[in-house]
C-alpha cells in the first residue's frame, strides 16, 4: 500500500485508476475545483480526509473510509461502488449512493436527499441518517440500530431487515415487498400502502391511515397510536396489544386488538371481504 498524508488534491481525477493506496489526513478541495478523484480506483483506504468536491467515489472496489467528512459540495460522492465500508463519517452530500452493491456504513451521520437509490447488499449499523427517498428500488438491506428521519423511505424496495431502529418518516415502505422489522417505532402518515409480505414484531406504530392496500400483512404484538382508518382494503393478520383508533374495510384474515375506536365497515367494502375482527 502507497500511503499518502497531509495532502491536499484539487485537479480533475487527482487520484485517477488508484490501486493500493491509503490516504490519510488529506483535503480534496481548492480553486482547481477539479471532479471524480478516485474515480475508478480499487483497494483504497481512506482516514480522518475531508471532501468538498464532486464524484469522488465512482465505479470504485474495494474502498474502505473511516473519521472523514463529505461536505454538501461533495455532490453524488459514491456512484457504481462494490465492497465499500464507511465508518465514523459524516455525510452532507445530495445523492450519496447509488447503483452501489456490498456496502457496510457503522455509525455514521448522513444528511443526504435520495440516499441510497438502487443499492444491493446494504448493511447499516448504528448512526443517524436524514433523507428523502431514502432506499428507493434497493434491495438485499440489513439494518439495525438507526435513527432515521425523513419522508417516503424505503418505497419499492425488496427483501429489507429493520431491527431496534427508529424511523420518523412519511410514506413509508409504499409498493415494498418481503421486508421484516423487529423491535422498532414507526412513526408518520400512511405507512406501508400497496406493501407486499410486510411483517412487523413487537413494534410501535403511529400515525394516520396505516397499512391500506396491503397484501400479506403481518403484525405480531405491536401497539398502534393514533392510527385512524387503517387497514383498508388489505389482507392482513395482525395482534396489537393496544386499542386502534379506527379499522376501515380490511378484506381478509383477521385483526385483534385491545380494543377499537371505530369500526368502519361501510357500502364500499370490497364483495367477499371476510376479516374477523375482534378483542382480547
Amino acid at each position: 500500500m502507497i500511503e499518502i498524508k497531509n495532502k491536499t488534491f484539487d485537479s480533475e481525477r487527482a487520484l485517477y485508476d488508484s490501486d493500493g493506496i491509503t490516504l490519510e489526513n488529506c483535503t480534496f478541495a481548492g480553486e482547481a475545483d477539479g471532479e471524480s478523484a478516485l474515480k475508478e480506483s480499487k483497494n483504497v483506504c481512506v482516514k480522518n480526509c475531508r471532501f468538498e468536491l464532486r464524484y469522488p467515489f465512482w465505479h470504485d472496489a474495494e474502498l474502505t473510509v473511516f473519521d472523514s467528512t463529505l461536505t454538501s459540495t461533495c455532490r453524488a460522492p459514491i456512484w457504481y461502488t462494490k465492497n465499500a465500508h464507511f465508518e465514523n463519517c459524516h455525510m452532507e452530500s445530495v445523492k450519496a449512493f447509488r447503483e452501489c452493491e456490498a456496502v457496510k456504513v457503522k455509525d455514521c451521520r448522513i444528511i443526504s436527499p435520495e440516499l441510497f437509490w438502487n443499492c444491493k447488499n446494504v448493511e447499516i449499523s448504528g448512526g443517524e441518517m436524514t433523507s428523502e427517498y431514502f432506499m428507493m428500488n434497493s434491495s438485499d438491506i440489513n439494518i439495525e440500530k438507526l435513527n432515521f428521519s425523513g419522508k417516503y423511505s424505503f418505497q419499492y424496495v425488496k427483501n429489507v431487515t429493520i431491527r431496534n431502529s427508529v424511523l420518523n418518516t412519511k410514506d413509508a415502505f409504499w409498493h415494498s415487498e418481503n421486508v421484516s422489522v423487529y423491535d422498532s417505532v414507526i412513526t408518520g402518515e400512511y405507512a406501508a400502502w400497496y406493501s407486499k409480505n410486510l411483517r412487523l414484531y413487537r413494534c410501535r406504530i403511529v400515525g394516520t391511515q396505516p397499512f391500506c392496500y396491503a397484501e400479506n400483512l403481518y403484525l405480531e404484538d405491536c401497539v398502534m397510536e393514533k392510527c385512524d382508518l387503517s387497514f383498508e382494503n388489505s389482507t392482513v393478520n395482525a395482534t396489537v396489544n393496544s386499542v386502534i383508533d379506527s379499522v376501515k374495510n380490511p378484506l381478509h384474515g383477521s385483526i385483534k386488538a385491545k380494543g377499537f375506536g371505530e369500526m368502519i365497515l361501510d357500502e364500499h367494502q370490497k364483495e367477499g371481504a371476510d376479516c374477523k375482527i375482534e378483542t382480547f
